[in-house]
């Protein structure tokens, strides 16, 4: 008798009891993971013309899967970064597999040394703060949807948080009474404090007294009271920055995100003097190079420094043997 294949229990056995009971990754893992391997099956069917049902564990070879990561960065045009996320999903696919079928793997190894693919890492892009200001200054605050804009938006600039961070804040996490804070629940689930202004918070009781929510509801909601969605807000923001353009020329050669308002933070932080220890708390940065980076970034502080050093007197005096006409005369004739 014929074993059956493997492959069509694999998938279920690796989303719902690998990932989700035994490491209880989070719903954005789960998801970005979801999407990888849909694009990767639909891939892998089309180059064995075949449908997906039909795929075997056999079929996803090594071969099929450096092609699709070349797929994904040259004809999806993704980043580096998106190629090396839909590699870390095959991988950890592949690492479940292989504890659970031994004879394939062979063929899991050759995946799972398939390399991380290196790239340039640029500075980071930030606003300056008049930039900021000509941004926040673009909503309708006489409407309630210019006003949930508006507090969204100087909340990403006050805490730092990353934009989803930001879209599942409650009422519940936030401090209103002196001294005011939020709690934010960042990447790995990982619990931050971050202070708020009182600007800030007045922002937000605004919004709150304009559209009640209860302490466990998303507090950023659209028109329907559903919960905003990341590509809604990037949406919106362009049309703000578009719009601050026309009185802040600068916008118009930089590419403004959600997350640019939290390279914004970082950057000013670090000019005001913040100790960078202090930084990496605030923004929830495992590693303190990846504060580093802002620190790297900050051309007022660099300026400074180069201030305080001076130009060497010693490079204005011309070399003794450029007074000597004999040894120019000589070295000349050579």
């Amino acid at each position: 008798m014929t074993k059956a294949d493997p492959f069509p229990a694999l998938p279920r056995s690796f989303f719902y009891e690998w990932l989700v009971d035994q490491r209880n990754a989070s719903v954005h893992t789960v998801r970005s993971y979801r999407d990888t391997w849909r694009l990767f099956l639909r891939f892998v069917a089309g180059r064995e013309n075949c449908q997906v049902v039909q795929l075997r564990l056999a079929d996803l070879t090594a071969a099929h899967v450096i092609a699709f990561l070349h797929h994904a960065e040259h004809d999806r045009h993704g980043t580096i970064g998106t190629r090396n996320c839909r590699l870390a999903a095959i991988r950890s696919f592949f690492t479940f597999a292989a504890s659970k079928e031994p004879g394939a793997i062979v063929q899991c190894t050759a995946i799972l040394s398939t390399p991380v693919k290196r790239g340039s890492v640029p500075a980071p892009c930030y606003l300056e703060p008049a930039e900021v200001e000509a941004i926040l200054a673009q909503p309708n605050r006489s409407t309630l949807e210019g006003a949930r804009d508006h507090a969204l938006l100087s909340f990403l600039y006050n805490s730092g948080a990353r934009i989803q961070e930001a879209l599942d804040l409650c009422p519940a996490a936030i401090r209103f009474e002196a001294p005011s804070c939020v709690k934010l629940f960042g990447k790995g689930r990982k619990e931050r404090i971050c202070p708020l202004w009182p600007e800030t918070i007045m922002l937000l009781k605004g919004l709150l007294g304009r559209q009640p929510r209860a302490d466990h509801e998303r507090l950023f909601v659209n028109r329907y009271g559903d919960p905003l969605g990341a590509s809604g807000v990037r949406y919106k923001l362009a049309a703000y920055v578009e719009a601050a353009a026309k009185t802040t020329p600068s916008l118009r050669s930089k590419t403004v995100t959600p997350h640019s308002f939290r390279h914004a933070t970082a950057v000013h932080l670090v000019s005001a003097g913040v100790d960078i220890t202090v930084i990496r708390s605030w923004l929830g940065h495992v590693s303190l190079d990846t504060t580093n980076h802002y620190a790297q970034a900050d051309l007022k502080a660099k300026r400074r420094a180069l201030e305080q050093v001076g130009t060497p007197t010693s490079l204005a005096k011309a070399a003794p043997w450029k007074k000597d006409a004999s040894v120019l005369a000589w070295l000349d004739a050579l």
